[in-house]
């Protein structure tokens, strides 16, 4: 299987490390760390040392609650990233949901649009959408996922009932929908979307179903790492799980990558990147002495 994008296909018979650099002030767990662009380049190059194949760009953070960032901001805040990154010889993904910042990161060399919404959302009433973004260009990747509701509600009032039933129908649609305007299948990647409107016990239904959650022929992106849903089911209160931090949460979310990749996933989504690579290469050599 490969992933078309804007400069590259990514060849997913080996499992892919996506790399995350967040220049927010305000991301859920690494917030205000890259947020001056000079940090923020520093970390694409250190990432891509530790092994990175892709990059993932994003400027507003989409963690539970968090408030929306305006598209002046959020230019601001990639564009002069991004358009290092693109010289650093590996795919690159802004991570947004706004067409406007899309096109401009697409404009610059930018190699896949990894959008929260699926590409629902538009930029303001007749406004460009991100699915006639994504279809007028000619190469470029895009990752679809599913959420429920939005990042200021998705918690407070989260799915019922079977997810995975449910996440199928959504990105088996969207994806569809997509390709009904042009965008050749090899071009989109699908993310159920860990933590995004769904409880811990439904979190890890997607994963232990994960091959049930997306449509067949697609490439998965799984994007656990750091997420509520680790330090929920690793510590002994709520209390104790709220608190949580960085390091304590490396060790599942590594876990939570492997076990990802062993149920399908072609592309992992993380901050820790050296100790994700280390530990895929010791689920590649089991994998080949079976």
């Amino acid at each position: 299987m490969h992933w078309q994008t804007s400069r590259f296909t990514i060849d997913l018979s080996a499992p892919r490390v996506m790399g995350i650099v967040n220049v927010t002030p305000d991301s859920f767990s690494d917030g205000g760390q890259h947020a001056l662009h000079r940090d923020a380049i520093a970390h694409c190059e250190r990432l891509i040392q530790e092994g990175a194949d892709l990059l993932d760009i994003g400027g507003e953070s989409t963690r539970p609650g968090a408030p929306p960032v305006s598209l002046e901001e959020e230019l601001a805040r990639v564009l002069p990233v991004i358009r290092h990154a693109v010289t650093l010889a590996v795919p690159v993904s802004v991570d947004t949901y706004k067409p406007a910042v899309m096109q401009a990161a697409l404009d610059l060399g930018a190699d896949i649009v990894n959008d929260v919404w699926a590409l629902r959302w538009r930029d303001g009433i007749g406004g460009p959408s991100g699915e006639s973004v994504v279809a007028s260009h000619p190469r470029c990747g895009v990752c679809l996922m599913h959420m429920h509701r939005d990042p200021q509600t998705m918690q407070v009032a989260p799915m019922a009932g079977d997810v995975v039933p449910q996440v199928l129908s959504f990105l088996e649609l969207f994806a569809q929908r997509l390709q009904g305007l042009g965008v050749d299948s090899s071009r989109i990647c699908l993310d159920p979307g860990i933590g995004f409107g769904k409880t811990v016990a439904q979190n890890f239904a997607l994963l232990a179903r994960q091959a049930q959650a997306v449509p067949a022929g697609y490439p998965v992106l799984a994007g656990w790492s750091r997420k509520s849903s680790l330090a929920a089911v690793t510590q002994t209160s709520l209390s104790q799980a709220a608190s949580m931090d960085v390091d304590q949460r490396r060790a599942p979310s590594v876990t939570a990558a492997v076990l990802a990749v062993q149920n399908g996933a072609h592309v992992v989504r993380v901050h820790d990147v050296r100790d994700t690579v280390s530990a895929l290469k010791v689920l590649a050599a089991m994998q080949a002495a079976q």
